[in-house]
């Protein structure tokens, strides 16, 4: 009876990524034809691969974060007490929904960040790296590892701080929304569009700060703008470049498989760690620090 549910539940998942998958499709290809900062085909090299990554990325990291996290909430609820989540839940929804994002957003920054700057992180966030052509559909080319590490690292503080209620007896709204709003803005980032903000960009992220995130124009440019929806993040922890021109060339010089097989298994049976060269880190490295690094194999 367990199995025929699991069934039912996996093929409705299925449905209901393929709907998605259709509507957005209808969205961004006529705005990235018409509005393309980039002249690129829509049937561009990757973009089986890229669907594949969608469907799975769509199941795997949920599954994942809804067992990890059901683990966690339990363990916290029985060390919080419980006057702290009555009184966080007894506050305006608006304002659970404000804070909620912003912790969401500084959750999801240091989470990005480390599988940048930790070797064993980079193995399995390189393969989002690795896409030479940016668009809408390479917000999901992530191996499931790395997309569910880095929406728990964002998922876990708004549980510590009670702007999401474990175990409560309500349905509590507010992670579902978080989760909603942020993935659809990280298809927008991602797309190729050429829209800019003016000076709105300096407070909510559009595809010319993300697309800074993802160039490989060189050691001085990259390993920036890792926030997903304010870019003052970036700004706070030293990491924002936002000029007005727009990258020459996306990538990374980490080698990366390139069969599907080769990208999913790889990062779990590599026995050496691979990560950038030292330049690729920020500043406030030392220097003992960066000689340490680069006895990795590098980019």
């Amino acid at each position: 009876m367990d199995v025929h549910r699991h069934l039912i539940s996996f093929a409705q998942d299925l449905v209901r990524l393929s709907v998605w998958l259709v509507l957005l499709l209808m969205v961004f290809v006529p705005l990235e034809r018409i509005f393309g900062n980039h002249s690129q085909k829509v049937f561009r090299r990757s973009l089986g691969a890229d669907v594949f990554y969608y469907f799975l990325n769509g199941i795997l990291p949920k599954l994942l974060l809804t067992l990890s996290m059901t683990v966690f909430v339990a363990g916290l609820h029985r060390l919080v007490p419980l006057a702290f989540y009555t009184a966080m839940g007894a506050l305006p929804v608006w304002l659970r929904l404000a804070g909620a994002l912003v912790v969401n957003e500084i959750g999801g920054y240091w989470g990005h960040r480390c599988s940048h700057e930790i070797p064993f992180l980079w193995r399995f966030h390189v393969i989002h790296h690795s896409a030479e052509e940016i668009d809408w559909l390479v917000t999901v080319k992530s191996h499931p590892f790395d997309m569910f590490f880095t929406r728990f690292c964002a998922t876990v503080p708004l549980y510590v701080l009670g702007l999401a209620q474990p175990l409560g007896n309500r349905v509590d709204y507010v992670p579902a929304v978080i989760t909603v709003v942020t993935m659809y803005w990280a298809y927008f980032i991602h797309a190729n569009l050429k829209w800019r903000f003016g000076w709105l960009e300096w407070l909510v992220s559009t595809p010319g700060f993300h697309h800074w995130h993802h160039t490989n124009d060189g050691p001085d440019v990259i390993n920036k703008n890792y926030a997903a929806t304010f870019p003052w993040v970036d700004k706070i922890f030293g990491t924002l470049y936002l000029p007005r021109e727009w990258p020459s060339k996306y990538g990374s010089d980490t080698p990366v498989a390139s069969g599907l097989a080769g990208q999913l298994f790889d990062p779990l049976t590599r026995n050496e760690p691979t990560l950038a060269q030292p330049a690729r880190f920020p500043a406030e490295l030392s220097s003992a620090d960066a000689g340490r690094l680069s006895r990795f194999p590098g980019k």
